[in-house]
């Protein structure tokens, strides 16, 4: 079997079940990698959402036995929806960010892998395959830099020069002896756009992040935020994009190749105050198909909340104060009595003083006096 044709006739194939960039490299370990990664853990700058063998995430053999060569693919995102909605006064929104628009790309991107699979195997029956998109263990950005798909942008995302940083990763380790591609050369330069942007300071230096600090990582957690970061988040329910939409590379680039990857509107800049009183059921029809759901309602309601206090929404005080006399969990309590504080209107301390007479829980409690506190000084 000739390789390289092999190799070619894989690249052919990928453009016709809609994978838009291609790369290939080696299996070896990712050496590099693995001493960011010690360093990232010892600075405690890890979300916790990463796979915590580090040893898995740098060494491809762990994962598929003699691998040889490692398949990179990338899917362009739209980065402007076609039809736009605007918030107004007492009808606010807020933003998923754009890897949230559209079908889960988790689904597409297994999607276009199973596809490439299915081709490989016809050809090779005795070639082994594993392939897996954001969860799996391997870094799909350090591979797809290896692979030659873009470079690693100051912002710690792939920079492609077709599409910017606007692309879904994925990657397959194989048995095939697949010729590398060459890495491509850093084109940042002395450019620190993304570092300026990043609302929290999350982007200590180029190419290195402090995930705890990130607003997209913030956005998914499921306590309480630290109020630190409540005003930065904005009206952000979920991911951030500031450090994308502030890079030259991005400016100008939105690709609309995949239908499934089109923004539902009403879904990716939703209306705040409606999605304080969804059901489960409401929420997962809703809200289900997206990334942005993962983590389930609260965390995206906690931060609807923050999003009404972002613009001190006086038609949301009956909302807020619905979540103080109704709601079960204390982080969106806490939350809620926060943002009651923020709004500062008159409405806003009778309600506070209203579920100060009745509140139970110690943490809402304080987070009731704290607010009524600071608007009666």
């Amino acid at each position: 079997m000739n390789i390289d044709q092999f190799k070619e006739d894989v690249i052919a194939y990928s453009k016709t079940i809609g994978i838009d960039k291609i790369g290939f490299t080696t299996a070896d370990p990712f050496t590099e990698l693995k001493n960011r990664l010690i360093r990232q853990q010892e600075l405690g700058f890890q979300s916790g959402f990463e796979e915590p063998d580090i040893e898995k995430r740098v060494t491809p053999a762990m994962l598929l036995p003699e691998p040889r060569s490692i398949i990179s693919i990338a899917l362009a995102y739209p980065s402007k929806m076609k039809v736009r909605v605007e918030g107004k006064r007492g009808e606010r929104r807020g933003f998923f960010s754009r890897a949230s628009w559209g079908l889960d790309y988790h689904h597409i991107l297994r999607d276009r892998l199973k596809k490439l699979e299915a081709f490989i195997l016809e050809k090779v029956p005795e070639a082994r395959v594993k392939s897996m998109v954001d969860t799996g263990e391997l870094s799909d950005r350090a591979v797809a830099v290896r692979a030659g798909i873009g470079w690693s942008g100051k912002n710690c995302a792939v920079m492609t020069p077709e599409f910017g940083s606007y692309v879904y990763l994925g990657e397959m380790i194989t048995s095939i002896p697949f010729a590398p591609d060459t890495p491509m050369e850093d084109q940042c330069g002395s450019c620190t756009a993304c570092i300026e942007a990043c609302p929290t300071g999350a982007l200590v230096q180029g190419g290195q992040i402090n995930a705890q600090r990130c607003v997209a990582f913030l956005t998914q957690t499921k306590s309480v935020i630290p109020e630190e970061f409540r005003d930065k988040i904005g009206n952000r329910v979920y991911g951030c994009d500031s450090c994308q939409t502030s890079c030259p590379v991005n400016k100008g680039k939105d690709y609309h190749f995949h239908e499934e990857m089109e923004a539902d509107p009403e879904v990716a800049k939703p209306l705040l105050r409606p999605m304080l009183k969804m059901s489960n059921r409401e929420f997962k029809n809703r809200f289900g198909p997206v990334a942005g759901s993962w983590r389930g309602k609260r965390p995206i309601q906690r931060n609807a909340i923050i999003a009404l206090a972002h613009f001190k929404d006086e038609s949301s005080i009956p909302d807020l104060l619905g979540v103080l006399e109704n709601e079960t969990s204390t982080v969106l309590k806490e939350t809620a009595a926060w943002a009651l504080g923020k709004i500062g209107s008159p409405e806003a301390v009778v309600a506070l003083e209203k579920a100060a007479a009745k509140e139970e829980d110690l943490e809402v409690k304080i987070e009731i006096e704290k607010s009524l506190l600071k608007l009666k000084n």
